[in-house]
């Protein structure tokens, strides 16, 4: 069997840096989490969200799954917004997809990939919902890219619509949504303007976003 030492060895290294860089830096850490930020994105493995804003141990609270996807059904992302939001405080809920996603694209071109296929009914779903705008598109690339870009929107709008947000909203809790991208191509995050901080804002900022999309 293998031990895979050699991540172990890295292990190592990286606490020695850390702890070179700041010596209290582990002791700090142990005692709580207060972050800013949770950060829903793809289980992509070059898409890791701390490193994309260079953010520390600590300063994010991470969920990720195949294609980004928020689900009032899925408990697990219910309890991550839950947990962020009521118990953590968080200030911002970003949504982050990227492009040429590999969920995104088996559902575009209807390709079979196992058990996930149930899982990715729900871009599936953001598929139907805009297929005049996604059939407009020059080719499988633009409509690729598209495609990825109205999923993290209308996830963005499943997170505004969870029970947690909208009570959060209500209860005056400063918290805003955002809906980002990322290109692999060039290691950018774009905004696709969909942030909001209460429930007008939300719909307006949906509205906005999928008109711009449309040119």
């Amino acid at each position: 069997m293998e031990a895979l030492q050699f991540l172990f060895e890295r292990n190592r290294v990286w606490a020695a840096d850390q702890r070179a860089a700041d010596p209290k830096f582990f002791e700090h850490l142990a005692v709580a989490q207060k972050p800013d930020f949770l950060w829903i994105g793809c289980a992509d493995s070059r898409v890791p969200a701390e490193k994309l804003v260079q953010l520390a141990p600590g300063e994010v609270f991470v969920h990720r799954n195949v294609a980004n996807v928020v689900a009032h059904t899925d408990f697990n992302s219910l309890s991550v917004i839950q947990f962020a939001v009521d118990i953590l405080q968080v200030r911002h809920v970003i949504v982050c997809g990227h492009y040429g996603c590999s969920g995104v694209l088996a559902t575009l071109r209807g390709d079979r990939v196992g058990l996930a296929d149930n899982w990715l009914r729900h871009v599936d779903d953001v598929f139907r919902k805009h297929q005049p705008l996604l059939d407009a598109q020059a080719g499988e690339e633009e409509r690729l890219s598209r495609l990825c870009e109205l999923n993290v929107i209308e996830q963005v709008a499943n997170v505004s619509k969870t029970t947690v947000v909208r009570d959060a909203w209500d209860r005056g809790q400063d918290l805003t949504v955002h809906g980002w991208i990322y290109g692999m191509q060039d290691g950018l995050l774009r905004d696709l303007h969909t942030s909001a901080s209460t429930h007008a804002e939300a719909r307006d900022a949906y509205d906005a976003s999928v008109c711009s999309l449309r040119g």
